[in-house]
């Protein structure tokens, strides 16, 4: 029978373990950064070709077929036409090879290389870098339209970030960071009114990692049902978040049923609390957000959402919209915002 380490032995063993592990990461690091230029300077040489001035209508057809059954030949899997054209449009949507994200894997970028909109794809591949995100995170963002949300919900078209006038940095501001609507379609909860709130919450709490690549990028979970008090009362907080790039507190409050003008006062008293009682001296504003199945545009715009900057009412899906419904939905919050924003010039 093996004999099991112990003491110091297997604390030498968890080391050299440890080391190995490190070891393995870094060459599958280094084999990633590897390939995908090589991939990239496979895509130049085919464009090249390709202008070169020998084209006709079928050259390149004739070009990718003739590359992928000669690489296949010689190097084996990996070189299918398809395989050959993710190549060439690699390069074609990445053109200067210093724009590149050593982070990402060929995977990631083979998802990057289909997204049309030339902004959202940078976000995606920065978002992705930083968060480090795995393949099927960054497809499921994506196609959830995660970017197109995010700018959905914010007060006004952000052309140009605010820079810090001390740092030159840009600003992060707290519309940066919600979005309209918030897809939970991980919590496999049914799409209906006589969802209950507590297994509402407690379903987020058992999938709090998907909850919080959807939040996006910079919360951590603090508390659910964190209490604040008053003179005379006790309230109670669904959920509460820290984000660390904007430094302040996130506290969220979830309505499964319409939105209403006593959750909104309810969520500016939460924050004013909070504000009062629990925020330590260093960390910015307060931020409260109504996580809520359905919006009255009305409500929202005549009361102290319209204008108030730490205070936000998103929408929940619990499923995984149609691109078609998820656009109308984007552009009806877009509308909205274009309305608010025309009321106060």
């Amino acid at each position: 029978m093996k004999k099991k380490l112990t003491g110091h032995k297997s604390d030498c063993y968890l080391k050299i373990k440890s080391i190995l592990n490190d070891a393995r990461q870094n060459v599958y690091r280094h084999v990633n950064v590897v390939m995908v230029k090589a991939y990239w300077n496979i895509g130049r040489t085919i464009v090249e070709e390709e202008q070169s001035g020998k084209i006709k209508a079928d050259y390149g057809k004739y070009l990718l077929k003739n590359l992928s059954e000669r690489l296949t030949q010689d190097f084996g899997k990996g070189f299918s036409e398809q395989s050959i054209r993710n190549m060439r449009q690699f390069y074609k949507v990445f053109p200067i090879r210093s724009t590149l994200w050593s982070e990402l894997s060929w995977s990631h970028y083979k998802i990057l290389i289909r997204v049309k909109n030339k902004n959202a794809r940078k976000f995606y591949g920065e978002e992705c870098a930083k968060g480090n995100w795995n393949v099927r995170a960054l497809e499921r963002q994506v196609y959830s339209f995660y970017y197109e949300r995010l700018l959905s919900s914010r007060r006004k078209t952000p052309v140009i970030k605010e820079a810090d006038k001390k740092t030159k940095k840009l600003k992060e501001k707290p519309e940066d960071f919600v979005k309209d609507p918030y897809i939970l379609e991980f919590l496999n909860l049914a799409d209906n009114t006589a969802l209950r709130e507590n297994k509402f919450e407690q379903a987020l709490i058992d999938h709090l990692q998907k909850f919080l690549l959807e939040l996006g990028r910079g919360f951590f979970f603090v508390a659910r049902q964190k209490r604040i008090s008053t003179e005379t009362q006790h309230f109670y907080i669904d959920l509460v978040f820290y984000n660390h790039i904007l430094k302040c507190f996130v506290l969220v409050d979830l309505k499964t049923i319409k939105l209403t003008h006593q959750d909104i006062g309810q969520m500016d008293m939460y924050v004013r609390v909070f504000e009062d009682k629990i925020k330590q001296t260093g960390d910015n504003p307060t931020i409260g957000i109504i996580l809520c199945a359905e919006k009255d545009e009305t409500i929202v715009k005549y009361s102290v959402l319209k204008d108030n900057k730490k205070l936000f009412a998103s929408k929940y899906k619990l499923y995984l919209p149609s691109v078609k419904e998820l656009k109308n939905e984007i552009e009806r919050e877009k509308r909205m915002l274009k309305l608010e924003f025309e009321d106060k010039k």
